[in-house]
């Protein structure tokens, strides 16, 4: 029986500091969880200098990756420095001397998720990575065993705070993109390279992540179809508004008959769908299920608090493991060969604003577009631009094929009715 489990961490930044502090702080409590003591043995930085923001003592620090990977008396090995390569050496380093392995990594799970899981299978390792999706929400341990027993059919997901919080400043407060991304910038909410978030791609990284469990297909990230928010603007938030709906930056991962979609893109929501009243910098997951209907996490998505707390769960389900003696029995390889749905299997509903000639014909010509492709309109509005011979047009079609509806996209923006394609994006669901 395991009398006591000593742990190696890999970072001590902001995340790293968190679980210094939850497993320094909550002894008790994990004593009584797991039936044994818990203690940090090993902490590697990059400065042995620098003023920390937790306590902690300064003999437990290295310079050196080996000397937390390769220590026999460590047991398990945290890892959150982030990147990709060096974690990734490190890791691969760790699970094959034996240690079980926690990360928070989503970058690292979303590009090499399948070796390195096959890796921890290998060597009779656990390899736990549940604060790498939404933060604080326990969402992977919901799909692994909460809903194991069911089919998952669709899962859509509100799974990055900053453009969270972008869209909600933009639409509450009538902002720019620029002055809320400036914003967030200065309050820590963005990055000052802020590409990864705006550009959709960390949520792609997670969305691949949560659709390779929910399907128990090998999902990666260039499956995933992708599309950022930096050139939504405060007029297309104020025509969804009038249409009844809220505008979203949504992963949405959905399997019909044994073939799988998976996108990140801005999308236009019912303004009585639950994701539609999340907020500022949470985060939100909508599963359907078979069986369970439908069902949603919400949480903060990010902070170091609540990643923390998804991390030392995943330390505790380790130590209780190894109290059992069943490290390394939870990997499942994918049940399921990879189908990604071409684009006339792909069904949805579409938002265009269109600057078009103010002429005699203008609006038969632009009707006439959808019919020829047999795609109805479900909502219409047209103003005039000014006094300048360009009206705009604003319009939801009903549901069609992404195929169609890309068609569609090319005849209008070729056509000579059409001055610009001033926004598009996808809408789900209908609205009051």
């Amino acid at each position: 029986m395991v009398q006591n489990v000593s742990v190696g961490l890999l970072g001590l930044g902001t995340v790293g500091s968190g679980v210094v502090r939850m497993v320094e702080g909550h002894q008790e409590e994990l004593l009584h969880r797991v039936g044994c003591p818990v203690y940090i043995k090993r902490v590697l930085v990059q400065n042995l200098d620098k003023e920390r923001s937790c306590h902690i003592n300064p003999e437990l620090l290295t310079s050196k990756a080996d000397e937390v990977v390769s220590d026999p008396e460590i047991d398990v090995v945290i890892e959150v420095i982030g990147g990709i390569e060096r974690a990734r050496e490190y890791i691969l380093q760790a699970l094959s001397n034996k240690k079980h392995v926690i990360t928070a990594n989503k970058d690292l799970m979303a590009l090499h998720g399948a070796e390195l899981l096959s890796a921890a299978e290998e060597n009779g390792c656990d390899l736990f990575y549940e604060a790498s999706v939404a933060g604080g929400i326990p969402i992977i341990r919901t799909l692994v065993d909460g809903l194991a027993s069911d089919r998952i059919t669709k899962m859509m997901g509100i799974v990055n705070g900053t453009t969270n919080y972008i869209l909600t400043k933009m639409d509450k407060e009538n902002l720019t993109f620029e002055e809320v991304l400036k914003e967030a910038q200065e309050l820590g909410y963005a990055e000052a390279d802020p590409t990864s978030d705006v550009e959709g791609i960390d949520a792609a990284r997670k969305m691949a992540i949560l659709a390779s469990l929910g399907f128990s297909m090998n999902i990666h990230l260039d499956d995933v179809e992708v599309k950022g928010i930096s050139s939504i603007t405060s007029e297309d938030l104020e025509y969804a508004r009038q249409f009844g709906y809220s505008m979203k930056l949504i992963g949405n991962a959905k399997k019909d008959n044994g073939k799988v979609e998976v996108s990140v893109e801005p999308t236009l929501l019912p303004d009585t769908h639950p994701l539609a009243s999340v907020q500022n910098e949470y985060n939100a997951v909508y599963i359907y299920g078979e069986a369970v209907g439908e069902t949603m996490l919400f949480g903060p998505g990010a902070g170091q608090l609540p990643t923390a707390t998804s991390i030392v769960s995943d330390l505790v389900a380790v130590v209780r493991n190894m109290r059992l003696g069943v490290n390394g029995k939870s990997v499942v390889a994918p049940q399921f060969d990879k189908q990604l749905k071409k684009d006339d299997e792909i069904a949805g509903k579409y938002f265009y604003r269109l600057h078009v000639k103010d002429e005699a014909g203008t609006f038969s010509a632009l009707t006439s577009i959808f019919a020829n492709h047999e795609v109805s309109l479900e909502k219409l509005l047209q103003k005039p631009v000014g006094d300048n011979g360009v009206a705009e047009v604003v319009l939801v079609t009903h549901t069609t094929s992404k195929q169609q509806n890309d068609n569609i996209y090319q005849q209008l923006r070729d056509s000579g009715v059409v001055n610009q394609i001033k926004s598009h994006y996808r809408v789900e669901g209908g609205a009051q």
